[in-house]
């Protein structure tokens, strides 16, 4: 439990809720009700070790504050997520509706331990160990299948080390959500890519056979789509996309819109990762407020080329 005033309350809330849930506490000295929930709440974070942080903000002494949340009564509780208020509750409500309300919101045990797998699997990646990356992973999964970005991870490594079979029954879940991830669509479709040149005769071919019979006839989206696949899979992105975008252009429902799912799942698989949200944004506080005369970083020159292909695309569908 920290006390916070105007002077700490970025770095002790706002900053802090990028890292985890902060469950502010407006509290008073005279205030009855406050002495009654305010050992509840240390109770509770004491017992939730670490899912969250309790700060507690005097509304007495810290009116700016109190004001700037709209408090009206006291104890009023706010629980901060990522820079912003999400939730809260007001009154000296029991231990058990305490948790109740965290539960909400604070991220599990098992969530927690399936998330640290997760981040020491990108640190063994970039130490170039796939194979216990992939254990790191498939235990991030194991406690926590809901994991996402763990099972996006794991999926894409098990492909990366021609782990096929293994990467489709990863994959399974995710195709069977409804609405599917785009992310998770993209990696479907590059899976289909690799089957289709691990069992397809063209999947050898040279790019002048292609080219050969695309020559004699312009509208041979069969072939035109079988180089795509083998361009995509040997890692000539934009030589698969220029290839699908004469499909597209041609006949933009062809072969139940497969060539523009391609390209989508290209575009996808090109598009640098977002960087986690986090305090010291540039252009921004810490409570996220834009700052004038921001300066804008250069564009990452993958990210360019996303842009101009999705352009692209989209005067094509036009």
């Amino acid at each position: 439990m920290i006390n916070v005033t105007i002077e700490n309350f970025d770095a002790e809330v706002v900053a802090a809720s990028h890292q985890v849930p902060v469950l502010v506490d407006f509290w008073a000295p005279w205030c009855g009700p406050c002495k009654v929930i305010g050992p509840l709440l240390e109770k509770v974070e004491e017992d939730y070790a670490g899912r969250f942080k309790l700060v507690k903000i005097d509304s007495d002494q810290e009116q700016q504050l109190s004001q700037a949340f709209g408090i009206r009564s006291i104890p009023t509780c706010v629980l901060m997520v990522n820079g912003k208020p999400v939730d809260g509750f007001m009154g000296a409500i029991p231990e058990s509706q305490i948790k109740t309300f965290l539960d909400k919101h604070v991220p599990s045990a098992d969530a927690l331990v399936a998330e640290a797998d997760a981040e020491d699997a990108q640190a063994l990646i970039a130490a170039g160990d796939p194979q216990a990356a992939l254990h790191k992973l498939h235990e991030a999964l194991s406690v926590n299948p809901g994991n996402d970005d763990a099972r996006y991870d794991y999926v894409k490594l098990l492909i990366e080390n021609d782990m096929l079979e293994d990467a489709e029954a990863a994959l399974a879940p995710a195709l069977a959500e409804i609405p599917r991830q785009l992310r998770f669509e993209a990696l479907g479709q590059f899976l289909d890519a690799i089957k289709f040149v691990t069992t397809d005769a063209r999947g050898t071919w040279a790019p002048a056979q292609f080219d050969a019979l695309i020559a004699a006839n312009k509208r041979n989206f069969d072939t035109r789509l079988a180089k795509a696949r083998v361009l995509m899979v040997s890692g000539d992105w934009t030589g698969a996309m220029d290839e699908l975008l004469e499909i597209i252009m041609r006949d933009k429902t062809w072969g139940d819109a497969v060539p523009r799912k391609t390209f989508v799942a290209i575009l996808e698989l090109l598009t640098p990762p977002k960087p986690k949200a986090g305090p010291a944004d540039p252009g921004k506080t810490a409570g996220g407020i834009e700052v004038v005369g921001k300066v804008v970083a250069e564009a990452d020159p993958q990210a360019q080329l996303v842009a101009a292909y999705r352009r692209k695309l989209s005067m094509a569908l036009n």
